[in-house]
């Protein structure tokens, strides 16, 4: 029988990293032993943001949503047993892409690697950050020169390290359309490639070009989502050949790794979960002109909390089955001259061309941040509206609702947690090492860190040398903090209300009888505290609240106690709103709340949304949180209703009770 030729499969990854790097380093491991080909690592958020573990931002957040990298001896033992030189590490970091890949550069080196051998990628995408994630550290265009640097530096000594993952993964979470996905991440590569010219000698130009990558979202409508990759694959060679002349077909290919789309993993029904992270899968790996080089899937639980290593085992297996058991990889591509196919690529490439050609005449990418943020919590407003009024089917949410208790959800462990112990362990260790190393050394690194970053000399080797001589991530951040300034984004929630008012008359008409019976407008203050900037709910309660007639107070992410205090006093507002989707809800608010009462505020009705499980939300009630929310309360004007009555001093308003 005659063997037939396959092509090779993608990297299969499993997006990883929780609680210490000593925890994350055994789940790698064991995740390599059981046919993973490549590591992704998750950071936490104060790495993710560059702050140290003991810093008062990152209270609640060490090891929740990634590992902590604090210095040196993190990344160690993070890597301790993988040797670097011959693995494939994609890293989701950002703002501090700088600082982890110089930690991961020197980490290799105390291996003896190789470090030209090095293979992988920083993601090093800060305007998706703006437009998002919300982890940026500093304005747009001193993060847009360390995106640069990045580049220039790995062409010279990391030839085979991809410099930048375009994200517009989260374009997508944010609300993004496909055609406003495709813009916005095209758009980025453009501002990033443009700023890139003047930082490489020309003749090696467009092999830089080559080696932009991609990371890219697949929603639930599979053709659409298809069709957008192989709009991705026509438009990127289209720029490349036409925007900068690169004449090598390989260069201008579009090269893309893959997360599937976690925002709708429902918490109602999980298990369906399953069967959308399959479908979305599809949508990137059956079209061989469009197929990612990697791919993650997210676990079937995530709506639900940290997943457990079998649940990841069960995605990284259902890779393993469609790369090795089908004959997916046996054929060309199956939808070449497919009229349908054609007729919609052909719309979403128009369609993103028009919203290209309009960020360009605004100046680019990075001029365009506030008008693309104000364009993603419009897309979601409409999103979730289309899931409100039923015109968008999300199975187990607003329809087929009855069914089975699921056993997979029943008894204990059924997702991970993080011990809270492990903070402080964190802390204690962060403070060990800052006593242990050489004073003078890490002062003199940061006296080159702050000299580069304020005469415009790349910020990679005075990062490698303060990486080696012992400097922790929140130093780092805080010299790159005075030399730039720092930034709070735009929140693309305007205070003007929108057009959008059908379905709240009678919302509308409650709220301007409680605002007559206060003897002012009803005043919501929406905040989130922490590092959390996950801010696709802040954004659509505080619209929604504007669109029903109250005043809103809305400043953003990364708030701290005493600042949402302060907003609460000085705005004299009547409910306060706040999200945290980090999982660190609990320790946030025992001290807000506390602050609250100390601040002779505590008759303000606090109302909180999240990942919050039922034993934590029993917790929180025991505090005196008045309302809380989980990704199962998708209808916003409900939680409407529940502010209007919380605020309402009427006899029959909470209020007055």
């Amino acid at each position: 029988m005659t063997q037939v030729q396959k092509d090779r499969p993608w990297l299969f990854r499993t997006y990883a990293g929780h609680s210490t790097a000593e925890a994350s380093n055994a789940l790698y491991r064991s995740n390599l032993a059981k046919g993973q080909t490549g590591l992704s690592v998750a950071f936490d958020l104060p790495t993710q943001t560059g702050y140290d573990s003991d810093h008062i931002l990152a209270r609640g957040e060490v090891g929740k949503v990634g590992v902590p990298i604090s210095h040196l001896g993190d990344m160690r033992t993070l890597f301790a047993d993988i040797p670097l030189d011959q693995m494939n590490t994609s890293m989701t970091i950002n703002a501090t892409a700088p600082w982890l890949l110089a930690l991961y550069i020197a980490a290799a080196d105390e291996q003896g690697a190789n470090i030209s051998a090095l293979q992988g990628t920083v993601q090093n995408d800060i305007i998706k950050e703006y437009l998002s994630r919300g982890t940026y550290i500093c304005p747009p265009k001193p993060s847009l020169r360390m995106i640069t640097d990045i580049a220039a530096y790995t062409r010279a000594h990391l030839p085979k390290w991809n410099p930048m993952n375009v994200c517009s993964y989260h374009l997508q979470e944010a609300g993004a359309t496909p055609e406003q996905e495709l813009a916005f991440a095209l758009a980025t590569a453009t501002a990033v490639l443009d700023d890139l010219k003047g930082k490489v000698p020309e003749e090696h130009f467009g092999q830089m070009v080559g080696r932009i990558s991609f990371f890219v979202n697949a929603g639930i409508r599979f053709v659409t989502e298809m069709c957008k990759m192989r709009a991705f694959v026509d438009l990127w060679d289209e720029i490349c050949r036409e925007r900068y002349g690169v004449s090598d077909p390989k260069m201008r290919r579009f090269r893309y790794g893959v997360q599937v789309n976690s925002l709708g993993l429902t918490e109602q029904q999980p298990e369906n979960n399953v069967y959308r992270i399959l479908i979305e899968m599809l949508a990137v790996t059956l079209s061989k002109k469009a197929r990612a080089r990697a791919v993650q899937l997210p676990a079937w639980n995530e709506a639900l909390g940290l997943p457990r290593p079998w649940d990841q085992q069960w995605s990284l297996r259902m890779q393993q089955i469609m790369a090795y058991e089908t004959d997916l990889l046996e054929y060309e591509d199956l939808f070449d001259e497919n009229p349908a196919v054609e007729r919609k690529v052909a719309a979403l490439k128009e369609g993103a061309r028009a919203e290209l050609a309009l960020i360009d005449s605004m100046g680019g990418a990075v001029e365009a941040i506030e008008y693309m943020k104000s364009r993603l919590v419009d897309s979601n407003a409409a999103r979730i509206g289309q899931i409100e009024s039923g015109d968008m089917t999300v199975v187990g949410v607003n329809a087929y609702q009855n069914g089975e208790a699921s056993p997979l959800t029943s008894g204990d462990d059924t997702i991970m947690t993080v011990d809270p112990k492990t903070e402080a362990e964190q802390i204690e260790r962060l403070t060990r090492w800052r006593n242990a190393r050489d004073a003078q050394a890490v002062t003199d690194a940061l006296r080159d860190l702050r000299t580069a970053a304020l005469d415009g000399s790349n910020i990679m080797p005075p990062s490698i040398a303060a990486a080696k001589a012992g400097v922790t991530t929140g130093e780092w951040g805080d010299v790159l903090r005075q030399a730039f300034g720092q930034y709070r984004g735009p929140t693309g929630v305007s205070g003007t209300p929108s057009n959008r008012t059908e379905g709240l008359d009678e919302i509308r008409d409650q709220v301007a009888a409680v605002s007559d019976r206060l003897g002012r407008k009803l005043t919501f203050l929406m905040g989130k505290p922490g590092l959390d900037g996950h801010s696709n709910g802040a954004e659509q309660i505080a619209t929604r609240a504007r669109d029903c007639g109250m005043e809103i107070s809305y400043e953003g992410i990364r708030l701290t106690p005493d600042e949402i205090i302060t907003a609460a006093r000085d705005g004299a507002v009547h409910v306060i709103g706040l999200s945290i989707l980090s999982g660190s809800h609990m320790p946030l608010m025992e001290e807000l709340m506390a602050k609250l009462r100390a601040a002779e505020l505590s008759h303000i009705p606090v109302i909180v949304g999240g990942i919050i499980p039922d034993d934590d939300a029993q917790k929180l009630r025991a505090m005196g949180i008045a309302r809380i929310y989980t990704p199962k309360d998708f209808e916003l004007n409900r939680i409407m209703f529940d502010i209007v009555a919380l605020a309402d001093p009427g006899p029959d308003g909470i209020a007055a009770q």
